[in-house]
């Protein structure tokens, strides 16, 4: 049974920052495109970032570049969000997730590649 379980979302100011953690199990970790997506209240669940299984690359959503950053440990099995400058607009729910695909630089991740997804752990940024 696959398992995401991630930790560290809370409440933080504008410009602040946070740091996510997802532990995983139950899949073969190193072979999984590793990443993070999100929900805001009233909007559909969107891709934010991904670490590719095969050489650790990576891809952001355009409102994250710059500010957001992944990284996985696949000894650890273990993916990070590190999340600097915050807006009121990262508000949301954070779901670790692995992806059924590798991501080339350009490549717009589809709801049809996201394999599994954790709880969820929310992100409440004030202004």
């Amino acid at each position: 049974q696959v398992q995401l379980v991630e930790s560290g979302g809370g409440v933080v100011q504008a410009g602040g920052s946070l740091r996510l953690s997802c532990a995983a199990s139950g899949l073969t970790f190193s072979r999984w495109t590793m990443g993070w997506l999100r929900q805001a209240p009233g909007k559909e669940r969107e891709f934010v970032t991904a670490a590719n299984w095969a050489d650790g690359s990576t891809i952001y959503a355009d409102s994250v570049k710059g500010r957001f950053t992944i990284s996985r440990d696949n000894a650890k099995k273990t993916v990070t969000l590190q999340m600097d400058s915050l807006k009121p607009e990262d508000t949301a729910i954070y779901y670790c997730a692995a992806f059924n695909r590798y991501y080339a630089p350009n490549d717009s991740p589809r709801k049809t590649d996201f394999g599994y997804w954790g709880q969820g752990t929310q992100v409440t940024v004030s202004s």
